[in-house]
């Protein structure tokens, strides 16, 4: 019997109904049977100190447990400011300390995001993929999912109603899991 691959799945905004929430949620529905995908939600982890690194929040020791239990991670990310969001990278900060203990070593990660943005995601993207190169995280390069001008592919309560989008959503989790299976 071959053994279901694990996925973590992270939205790198807190807004409630947030486009990249939805990817997320999309990715449960398309994702092939010999997945499972979990979704960490990152409200409530706090600000990245330094001096909390040898009594780690609960919330972080919880997440570093998840991180570690992935066979994959799988990020929907927003991009604010040609950036993304401080809060994604608050948890990865908080992922990887204290040093010498990253719970994102060796993880095969892949990216998409949905911005009102005509390139979509692209920037925040590509600032993610250098982040990932010192935690040793192996991101898929294909295919990739930048969905631009979301408010036109999301209905007025927040579903993706692009089939085109869904369709690379599948293809994505089908990557990953293949990667991840290897």
């Amino acid at each position: 019997m071959q053994k279901k691959v694990k996925i973590l799945g992270i939205a790198g905004s807190l807004r409630k109904q947030s486009y990249n929430r939805e990817l997320i949620r999309v990715a449960l529905e398309v994702a092939p049977a010999n997945c499972t995908i979990e979704i960490f939600d990152l409200e409530g982890i706090p600000i990245y100190n330094q001096d909390h690194e040898t009594n780690l929040p609960k919330i972080v020791v919880s997440f570093k447990e998840k991180i570690r239990q992935a066979d994959a991670i799988l990020i929907a990310t927003p991009e604010y400011n040609y950036s993304f969001p401080g809060v994604l990278k608050n948890a990865i900060d908080w992922g990887s300390r204290p040093y010498g203990e990253s719970a994102w070593n060796d993880k095969i990660v892949a990216v998409m995001g949905a911005s009102p943005a005509i390139q979509g995601t692209s920037r925040a993207q590509y600032q993610l993929r250098q982040v990932f190169i010192t935690l040793n995280m192996h991101a898929l390069n294909q295919p990739e999912l930048m969905i631009g001008e979301a408010q036109n592919k999301f209905d007025g309560a927040g579903k993706l109603i692009d089939p085109k989008a869904r369709q690379k959503i599948a293809e994505l989790v089908a990557a990953l899991v293949e990667a991840a299976s290897g």
